[in-house]
């Protein structure tokens, strides 16, 4: 069925390239020993027509506009001698025709900088210069004088002439010598040193706070990378509907000379409740509430309570996260919660609490550490290998985990990446005690990567690779909930929720130390927002340190995708490979953002 589409979408492509053929005529043929890409760039300079020309009159007129348009473009790619004529064919159908001698491309001389008011320092003259990027001898193009131009303000800019702006320039264009010889006026500005912030807003927030944020000390020279990661570290507490950074105007220079960095925040409303439904034919439907109050404490602070009754994790608790907490980029989370998890593998109930600490660093990357705090009672059925036979137990316990982890992303978007990577690692040293006792450190690792194959990321190939194991404790030791598992939306699909790996003779999912998972996905964008994809998922799990890929469970499936303005809104249908007895024949995945 998906070769058939496929080649249906191949047959439609070439129907409307086909089409679009036939109907778009170009406004004149350009002729002429032309360069390939000089004559490409000529057909799209002279552009298409609805269709031929209707008369010699209309492809005189033709002509004659293909013709200026030809010699504009020819100029700005450095062909100042070329001959260009315009000419009319035929009697009874007209044809506009171009044709085109290029001659000799022109190349540049030595550029010249002229500074129309301030000078800037000697070094920064020669840092500016430097970064021009344009070489004697290359082609004189158009379009390599104006980003030279760019450059030249952009690295003032840079390093501290934040006025620097560029004032007409002019081009001495040697027919004798066939050179282009640019010389670039720029009025560099004062050197701007920064004084500290001045917030506006209507909001909460303390003026001292976000005065504690900014990257530079009063009397640095300007860096409008400092300014941008100002706005970054507001941007990131996601309290704010709206984020202004921006250096004052010349005229609110203090005493001294320094200016200050206008901050403007709106805030979003201050409290807001969230109820939400999730329904899948793997983990059955639940229903979430959250209320959520922002910045109440006047730093970007976010204190959320929620709510969540469903079939598998119910749950009653409240988290406060902090930003920048005590150093930029930090991140305080102290969480708590009742818990019920009513599982396959098993049941629990207990109190949690937790303290994390995450620190970014980049842009999206950053590593984090904490402890966490969990007691109650287990009922946990498993699988006593000397007897080799089930064992049901209920067991209280009492758990204090350390949590250290990292989180690299280079990929291009948080939710519809086409490009880039992504790893996470993470390791948890884990004490148990109350009924058994028992130390291990449980470690995880997930590398995802997306490679376009067409411009653009229309088709993107996308691949997930994650492992996992429990070193120093076993099966019946290890407290369930901290066990592996495999098989649902987020992992397998084709699979019931924890649906993969080894069970109990009552079909009951027995979990294990070791966890091995690989994923392949080939998306591909249809028309505007709606997409599909194609996937195949693998998944093992295993009773010894690294698992048995002998007896991993294969799922393959389809999906569509459909972007909205906050990220694809994505369905999923999924078939088991190796289907068991209490498998279903398919599942249904509906969520937001890709899978992996």
């Amino acid at each position: 069925m998906r070769s058939i589409l496929q080649k249906l979408g191949l047959g439609l492509t070439v129907w409307a390239v086909w089409t679009a053929a036939a109907w778009a005529d170009p406004t004149a043929e350009i002729r002429g020993e032309l360069d390939p890409d000089l004559r490409r760039r000529l057909v799209q300079a002279v552009g298409e027509s609805d269709g031929p020309p209707g008369s010699r009159f209309e492809a005189r007129r033709r002509a004659r506009a293909a013709a200026e348009d030809a010699t504009a473009l020819l100029r700005s790619e450095g062909y100042y001698q070329a001959v260009v004529q315009d000419e009319v064919e035929g009697e009874e159908t007209a044809r506009a025709v171009v044709v085109v001698i290029p001659g000799e491309r022109f190349v540049f001389a030595v550029p010249t900088v002229t500074w129309t008011d301030e000078v800037p320092e000697p070094e920064i003259d020669a840092a500016v210069r430097s970064e021009m990027g344009l070489a004697t001898g290359q082609p004189g193009r158009a379009v390599e004088v104006i980003a030279a131009e760019g450059r030249l303000v952009a690295g003032l800019s840079r390093l501290g002439h934040a006025d620097a702006r560029a004032t007409p320039r002019r081009v001495v264009v040697d027919h004798a010598v066939r050179t282009v010889e640019p010389e670039f006026r720029i009025d560099a500005g004062p050197l701007v040193t920064l004084d500290g912030v001045q917030l506006e807003t209507r909001g909460r927030t303390s003026p001292d706070w976000v005065d504690y944020l900014r990257p530079w000390e009063e009397g640095d020279r300007y860096d409008p990378e400092q300014v941008a990661e100002l706005e970054r570290r507001l941007l990131e507490t996601g309290v704010y509907d709206g984020v202004g950074v921006a250096l004052a105007p010349a005229g609110q220079s203090t005493a001294e000379g320094d200016r200050p960095v206008v901050v403007t925040l709106t805030d979003r409303p201050r409290r807001v409740l969230e109820i939400g439904a999730t329904v899948s034919t793997s983990e059955g439907a639940g229903i979430d509430a959250i209320w959520t109050h922002y910045n109440r404490f006047g730093r970007a602070d976010t204190l959320r309570y929620q709510a969540r009754l469903a079939g598998i994790d119910s749950r009653i608790g409240a988290d406060l996260s902090l930003p920048h907490w005590r150093r930029p980029g930090r991140t305080l989370t102290l969480s708590g919660a009742l818990v019920n998890e009513d599982t396959d593998a098993y049941v629990r109930s207990a109190v949690s609490a937790s303290a994390d600490l995450r620190q970014r660093w980049g842009r999206t990357s950053y590593f984090s550490y904490g402890v966490g705090f969990d007691a109650g009672q287990y009922q946990e059925s498993r699988f006593d290998p000397v007897r080799g036979l089930p064992v049901d137990f209920d067991r209280d316990l009492a758990i204090l985990t350390l949590r250290g982890g990292a989180y690299v992303d280079a990929s291009n978007d948080p939710l519809d990446p086409t490009t880039g990577w992504r790893l996470f690692v993470s390791a948890q040293p884990t004490a148990v005690t109350g009924e058994d006792t028992v130390l291990f450190v449980r470690t995880e690792a997930q590398l995802s990567a997306y490679l376009p194959l067409q411009n653009d990321g229309v088709t993107v190939l996308a691949g997930r690779l994650r492992v996992g194991s429990v070193l120093g404790g076993d099966e019946l030791t290890v407290p369930s909930d901290r066990l592996f598992y495999s098989g649902g939306g987020g992992s397998v699909r084709g699979y019931a929720f924890q649906g993969v790996g080894p069970r109990l003779p009552d079909n009951t999912p027995r979990g294990g130390v070791s966890l091995f998972e690989a994923s392949v996905e080939v998306r591909r964008r249809i028309r505007g927002p709606l997409g599909m994809a194609a996937f195949i998922d693998a998944g093992a799990v295993g009773f010894d340190q690294v698992p048995d890929l002998g007896q991993a469970r294969i799922g393959v499936g389809v999906g569509v995708r459909y972007d909205l303005p906050f990220g694809p809104i994505r369905a999923d249908l999924a078939f088991p490979l190796d289907k068991r007895e209490g498998d279903a024949d398919f599942q249904i995945y509906i969520s937001i953002g890709q899978a992996f």
